[in-house]
């Protein structure tokens, strides 16, 4: 077994192995910050949540290891309307996104009713989905709602 195939090696820095990526220990860090992620944290939470494993993490570095894996591919950017980009792992599973605009959360998810609906529409109009994001910018119906979300 070779280092990048070893269990403790995050996704994210077995993707950049693969890309030939030299990876310093405050990238490795960064890279396992992101691929522990089950929100899509912007760069800011990514260096505060680095920041506590290595405090020796600048925001810049972060910013810029930020960069260099959106580049090479193996991050996502989003623009979920906030004003500032948020990210997520590619390669993983489609799925779509459900944003409420008052908290800022965003909830994936994946209806196979809207799957057809979308392919339906491409092939009426005659064409072929080849790739699609979803977005849904709402808002919690009441109160009670929001509590729980």
């Amino acid at each position: 077994m070779t280092k990048a195939d070893s269990p403790e090696v995050s996704r994210l820095e077995r993707l950049c192995a693969e890309k030939g990526m030299r990876m310093t220990e405050q990238r490795k860090v960064i890279a396992r910050v992101l691929s522990e992620a089950d929100d899509h944290p912007d760069v800011e939470e990514v260096f505060k949540r680095s920041h506590l494993k290595d405090p020796h993490i600048s925001l810049s570095t972060v910013y810029r290891t930020v960069r260099l894996f959106e580049d090479a591919g193996i991050l996502e950017r989003h623009d979920f309307g906030e004003g500032r980009a948020r990210y997520e792992q590619v390669g993983r599973e489609h799925h779509d996104h459900l944003i409420d605009i008052k908290s800022g959360k965003v909830i994936e998810f994946l209806n196979e009713e809207i799957e057809r609906l979308q392919v339906r529409i491409a092939h009426e109009h005659g064409y072929e989905i080849v790739g699609h994001k979803l977005e849904l910018y709402c808002v919690p119906r009441n109160e009670e709602d929001a509590e729980s979300g």
